[in-house]
């Protein structure tokens, strides 16, 4: 997820063009068009998912609550515009799906490596740029 944070331009009615590991406009058009929906979805997003990493590490070993969890984490995500970090998720829910109804094998550690170092960097991005806008204009 390469790219700048944020750009300066962004206001509640105008969200950022690019802001790393987001589909900004994709997510806002969803949204009928409307920046602040997209807006508060990110604060949404950050408030809920803000001690998910605790939780889905606290879930490992129980198939069904942590495809609970990770099955938030990417509908979450994809609502608002964090698609790499919902397609990874998705990944991992489909082969917890799988666990949970005896058909699965062992789950490679790089997957929840990955997942976690992407919820990170996905989860830091909103946050800062959730925080900015609300210094700005609060």
């Amino acid at each position: 997820m390469q790219g700048s944070l944020i750009q300066p331009t962004q206001t509640p009615n105008n969200p950022p063009g690019k802001l790393a590991g987001f589909n900004v406009p994709d997510a806002v058009e969803r949204m009928l068009g409307q920046p602040t929906l997209w807006w508060e979805a990110l604060g949404m997003f950050v408030h809920h998912f803000a001690d998910w990493e605790a939780e889905w590490q606290a879930s490992q070993g129980n198939n069904e609550a942590e495809r609970r969890l990770v099955h938030a984490l990417r509908s979450s995500a994809a609502n608002v515009g964090a698609d790499h970090l919902s397609c990874i998720a998705a990944t991992l829910e489909e082969l917890l799906a799988k666990r949970c109804v005896g058909q699965g094998s062992a789950i490679p550690p790089s997957i929840r490596w990955y997942l976690k170092d992407c919820f990170r960097e996905t989860w830091r991005s909103a946050a800062a740029a959730k925080q900015l806008t609300m210094a700005t204009y609060s």
